[in-house]
């Protein structure tokens, strides 16, 4: 019997080598735990076919001697990553049936690896959501309360790990949409410096902002599975050559900013906030200094967000017309079938956001509003870059609440968005953040603690996110 609740890639990978159990057993394990609680959870909208392809190869590389620390590893993949030869519908009814062409080159580069892609897991349709409850296919579940949502978008690639039915996960974000559900779901999580990953053959919400991230149960997993597929792509004129990737390495000096008055800013639980003191606290007893620091134009970033993620979002989506490829609904004219087959294809939240998006660059509000949104976005990149130069990151609560009932903030958008307030300056400034567990209430539920790091950082992020660890 394998102890899949404290399973770690690098445990995993030496009772593999020690022949202890073989890869077969280990993916045999998860597809057992998928079999006895995916239908209630709804965390796999599908599991892939070629498994047993996968699992020969993984063991032929440990035979062979080529094997590298994730071979053999059970990972899930949010429903928005493209893996050849597999449906990648972005859990929207537009794209239910488009098999993906090619490999995205996350996907390619663990491939090399010799990880086992499990399947394709549940999301807010094309992203949009902060619950997993937009998804086409039906709602997730949080494995750690039924009647809660596991936070969104990539609620299934966490409802997944934290339901032990994949060692790791690779989710998507735009805002927050890793480190939201990893906090809901009692996970680490990391948001990736933009550009560090490549974005090539993610299927597109917000193109200035997205990423890919990867979800674990501790910092370790979640470092090796962003090692292993962070690097250079041509295919992604955003993703940063590598000859730049070795000159941001700082010297710790284990400063971190807590940026008070943001946390003033109201709509955060009260029990989120004692936990984010208790937390500093123990930061400070463990040899860091925590510092309070003001940042006046971080208090804009939510209402930044909301005005250029639509606007991306009516670009990227004008490409579904019903014409070129997914879903198609017959009509006499070309308008009616953009028409129908968008009306068909896309849910409420995802016309909600296109129309709004195509008003924000309609003409005469194209200035007043997306032209403006982009200026104070690069006021709140600078103020946090001269903020780094004294310190090694900021910490917030990754989330100003916690996990809520399902249905609770379903018909109230506004409510909803509410928990992209800590996410977003991490995504407009290109930065990267990472959410860990800091602890649960009495109803079990977990907090989640978030520290964001100047521009590839990711390492100074992995030796604070272990340390705190260490205090849990």
């Amino acid at each position: 019997m394998i102890d899949l609740k404290n399973l770690t890639i690098e445990r995993a990978h030496e009772s593999l080598k020690a022949g202890v159990f073989n890869v077969t057993d280990l993916v045999n394990a998860y597809l057992d735990v998928i079999k006895e609680k995916n239908k209630e959870i709804n965390s796999y909208l599908e599991i892939y076919s070629d498994i047993d392809v996968q699992v020969k190869k993984a063991e032929e590389m440990f035979k062979d001697g080529t094997a590298t620390v994730l071979t053999g590893i059970p990972i899930s993949l949010k429903d928005n990553i493209l893996f050849e030869g597999h449906i990648a519908s972005a859990s929207s009814k537009i794209l239910e049936n488009y098999t993906a062409t090619y490999d995205s080159f996350v996907v390619k580069k663990l491939k090399e690896q010799g990880v086992v892609f499990i399947g394709r897991t549940n999301m807010d349709e094309f992203a949009m959501g902060s619950s997993t409850e937009t998804s086409a296919y039906g709602v997730t579940r949080n494995p750690l309360d039924l009647t809660r949502v596991p936070g969104g978008s990539s609620g299934g690639p966490a409802a997944s790990v934290a339901g032990d039915m994949a060692l790791v996960a690779l989710g998507t974000e735009t805002c927050g949409s890793v480190r939201q559900p990893s906090s809901f779901c009692g996970l680490v999580g990391l948001k990736p410096t933009y550009g560090s990953v490549s974005r090539s053959g993610i299927i597109a919400m917000g193109s200035s902002l997205d990423q890919v991230g990867p979800m674990g149960k501790n910092v370790k997993d979640v470092e090796i599975l962003f090692n292993a597929m962070t690097g250079y792509d041509p295919k992604d004129s955003t993703s940063i050559p590598n000859e730049m990737r070795t000159i941001k390495n700082k010297p710790m000096r284990k400063r971190i900013g807590v940026p008070r008055e943001f946390l003033k800013g109201g709509g955060i639980d009260s029990e989120v906030l004692k936990n984010f003191e208790e937390s500093c606290e123990k930061l400070k007893k463990s040899g860091y200094e925590l510092v309070d620091i003001d940042l006046p134009s971080i208090k804009y970033s939510l209402a930044v967000y909301y005005i250029i993620m639509p606007a991306e979002v009516s670009s990227n989506l004008a490409r579904y017309d019903g014409i070129r490829y997914g879903l198609s609904d017959d009509a006499s004219k070309l308008f009616d079938v953009y028409a129908k087959s968008r009306g068909k294809g896309f849910g409420k939240e995802v016309r909600r956001r296109i129309l709004l998006g195509t008003y924000i660059l309609s003409h005469g509000y194209h200035d007043a509003y997306y032209n403006t949104a982009v200026k104070v976005r690069q006021i709140i990149k600078d103020e946090l870059v001269e903020m780094f130069k004294d310190f090694d990151a900021f910490v917030t609560p990754t989330a100003p609440f916690l996990p809520f009932k399902l249905g609770e903030r379903l018909n109230n958008p506004m409510a909803m968005y509410l928990c992209d307030i800590f996410s977003a300056p991490a995504n407009l400034a290109d930065l990267s953040s990472i959410s860990i567990p800091s602890g649960k209430n009495k109803e079990g539920l977990p907090f989640g603690i978030q520290f964001t790091a100047p521009f590839l950082c990711e390492n100074t992020l992995f030796t604070i996110g272990k340390d705190f660890e260490k205090l849990m």
